[in-house]
């Protein structure tokens, strides 16, 4: 620990070049002022504007001593230009010390503040990094016949995890993945999540159904005391050989098959609500089929994805962008998928999270 406090708890300050070029030129504008007041003579003074300078070096550290130093100089220069303007009335350079110090406290408060500030939030991230590998844990890479792959963002600049969530398990019964997406924000979506993976883990491994696993999550949802969060989901089941997959859409955008170069959606065979909602329209969930090919790809997504906006209220083209993606492997299309949904929404950023999953069929 330093005089500043943990500095090593909080990542460096990278200002973005616009800014830098704006501090730039303020300082330029300092030393022009300081300048003028040298040539101007002894009749006038700009001494005052000397206190920007702690100001200044404020906007560009989270270091306490920044400011307060450049504080101490610029006070100097301060009793510099007195010694140049003594015909000025002594009252003119108190003055002007006063608006040095002031602001050289103020700005050094602010850094001590922010530094405080930023130190919490890097603390609440390092805390939600943990909790995400406890509770959204990193698949493997191949299982069976398929190979995975997964990506989440948090759309909160606070958080790394948030309402979306995924689980690939091994059964007796196939390779059984889980993708949903929790309805609202925050704590209380993160512990709907955390319930239904729970009973997913549990069921994937039990049920050899996988529409009652479906039926499973939904009861779950449906018996919590408090019940105010449905969730959407997709389920899917790849079987050892690698010759079928039956999915469960469950309220879930559809996931898209990518099959030599074309894409197409995979509609579940009759419409269901969200998990939690089954109760409220009746009927039971269906599993939909599939007969993958060697080379085949699945896409999984949340609606984070499909209704990211561009700046002129566009949707992401997901269906098209993968289609136009070479061949690869599912952690290469990804990573595409990602570059190219960031690059679309630009400054803005995400408005939802944000979570892929893809899944290969190989030779």
């Amino acid at each position: 620990m330093t005089a500043d406090g943990p500095q090593d708890a909080v990542p460096p300050l990278h200002l973005p070049r616009r800014t830098r070029v704006l501090l730039g030129c303020a300082y330029l504008l300092l030393v022009g002022a300081v300048v003028a007041d040298l040539v101007t003579g002894p009749g006038t003074t700009l001494s005052p504007v000397l206190a920007v300078a702690p100001v200044l070096a404020g906007a560009t550290t989270r270091r306490a001593r920044v400011p307060l130093i450049t504080g101490l100089v610029a006070m100097a220069a301060v009793g510099l230009l007195e010694i140049t303007n003594h015909g000025l009335p002594s009252s003119v350079h108190i003055i002007a010390l006063i608006t040095v110090l002031a602001a050289t406290l103020a700005s050094t408060a602010n850094v001590v503040l922010v530094a405080a500030r930023e130190r919490e939030l890097f603390q609440v991230r390092t805390v939600a990094e943990a909790a995400q590998r406890a509770l959204l844990r990193p698949p493997p890479e191949r299982l069976g016949p398929v190979r995975v792959a997964v990506r989440y963002v948090a759309a909160a600049a606070e958080a790394r995890i948030g309402g979306d969530l995924y689980e690939v398990a091994e059964s007796p019964y196939g390779v059984r993945i889980l993708l949903g997406d929790v309805q609202g924000h925050g704590l209380p979506a993160v512990e709907t999540a955390a319930d239904v993976l729970g009973v997913f883990r549990e069921a994937a491994r039990t049920e050899p159904d996988l529409a009652r696993v479906a039926e499973r999550l939904d009861s779950a949802l449906a018996g919590r005391p408090v019940n105010e969060r449905w969730v959407t989901a997709l389920l899917l089941e790849a079987d050892r050989g690698g010759g079928r997959a039956d999915f469960v859409n469950c309220g879930h955008p559809h996931p898209l098959l990518r099959r030599a170069g074309r894409v197409r959606e995979l509609a579940p065979p009759r419409h269901a609500p969200p998990l939690g909602m089954l109760g409220l329209v009746g009927g039971r969930y269906q599993a939909g089929g599939l007969e993958p090919r060697p080379g085949d790809l699945l896409l999984l997504y949340t609606d984070g994805v499909s209704e990211a906006r561009d700046e002129e209220g566009r949707f992401f083209p997901l269906s098209e962008r993968l289609a136009a993606l070479p061949t690869g492997g599912p952690e290469d299309v990804l990573d595409e998928l990602l570059a190219d949904v960031r690059h679309w929404v630009g400054s803005a950023g995400l408005a939802d999270d944000a979570a892929l999953l893809a899944v290969r069929w190989e030779r």
